[in-house]
């Protein structure tokens, strides 16, 4: 169950609905985050929520049996819109586009690809700066040199920067120059880092793992919230398969099934999602019918000189043709009964 308790509860009364709680046979666990304080209780036994729900204190009391509770749309049926200023909105009633290269590599490249965004009217920004690669001899990013000077061009433009972060002591010296942290695919289970972005007051991507379930990237944004931050968005960014006439299988029954399950915001990933720059497009423009709420996908100047993921980024041309075809098609979408 979840229990949303009032804001000025005195510490009497939230003494004694835990008691009632574990009266119930439940295990009580405290969650307070930048919206509101909760009691998450985890048990089998059956109790009368309406009874429950009657002791001083309780602003709102839920049944949920999922694994994850907190992100869970039993819950929380209204969809959780992330605001992240100057009018930059990511989740429903908006279609968000994030564009970038895989790698942040000078600042010549940054003015260049910034350019294009504003041009094109994008204000969200995708680039690393800490890059986790296969390969110990690849490009691995500029670190928070890059960072830095990322976020001071970013701002003297409008723009919102979504970069990755890779390990929990990047946390707190990248807070203030990031607006999304984002968690990769392979750092979707590292809990330790889920906890430490749990205590920050910022928003956090998670995309899904390179083999994980729909489950478990639900599980793994509970983690967060359940550490104090609801700022949250889920990205599907293709799974291993079997197949490999591409890099990943973009897998695009996730988008409803997340969309019915969670109250998160859902993002589509086309250019990690398939691996294969020719088909980047008409993958982006199969997620958004979908019904993601946005789109993060690679883009450079000249992709074949990338210094990394070259081979599933756009050049700008092809860019801006999907900039304006992702925009048709979401409009297409609201006119359309699902």
């Amino acid at each position: 169950m979840i229990i949303q308790l009032e804001k000025n509860i005195s510490a009497e009364q939230k003494a004694d609905i835990i008691a009632h709680v574990q009266e119930a046979k439940f295990k009580v666990t405290e969650v307070d985050t930048q919206r509101a304080n909760y009691l998450v209780g985890t048990g089998k036994a059956d109790v009368d929520l309406r009874t429950l729900g009657q002791l001083p204190g309780i602003l709102d009391i839920h049944r949920v049996s999922d694994e994850y509770k907190l992100v869970s749309r039993k819950w929380r049926v209204r969809p959780t819109v992330l605001d992240l200023g100057d009018g930059v909105r990511i989740g429903e009633g908006s279609l968000s586009i994030s564009a970038g290269p895989c790698s942040i590599e000078s600042e010549a490249q940054m003015e260049k690809i910034m350019q294009h965004l504003v041009d094109n009217d994008v204000r969200l920004m995708r680039g690393g700066v800490f890059k986790p690669r296969s390969s110990p001899y690849s490009f691995r990013g500029l670190g928070m040199d890059g960072l830095k000077l990322f976020h001071q061009m970013a701002r003297a433009r409008g723009i919102k920067i979504v970069t990755e972060v890779m390990q929990v002591s990047q946390v707190e010296e990248m807070h203030d120059y990031v607006d999304v942290f984002q968690v990769g695919a392979r750092n979707t289970q590292n809990f330790n880092l889920l906890d430490a972005l749990g205590g920050v007051d910022k928003p956090v991507m998670i995309k899904r793992g390179i083999s994980g379930t729909i489950e478990e990237l639900l599980s793994s944004a509970e983690y967060v919230f359940s550490g104090g931050n609801e700022k949250l968005i889920l990205c599907e960014r293709g799974i291993r398969t079997f197949e490999t006439a591409s890099r990943n299988t973009l897998d695009l029954n996730a988008v409803p099934i997340l969309k019915e399950k969670t109250h998160l915001p859902v993002v589509v990933d086309p250019s990690h999602g398939i691996g294969i720059r020719e088909y980047v497009m008409p993958m982006a423009l199969a997620g958004v019918m979908a019904g993601a709420d946005g789109i993060i996908y690679e883009a450079h100047e000249k992709p074949e000189e990338a210094a990394s993921d070259g081979q599933q980024t756009l050049n700008f041309t092809e860019s801006a043709r999907l900039i304006h075809n992702l925009r048709k098609v979401y409009a297409l979408r609201q006119e359309l009964e699902y």
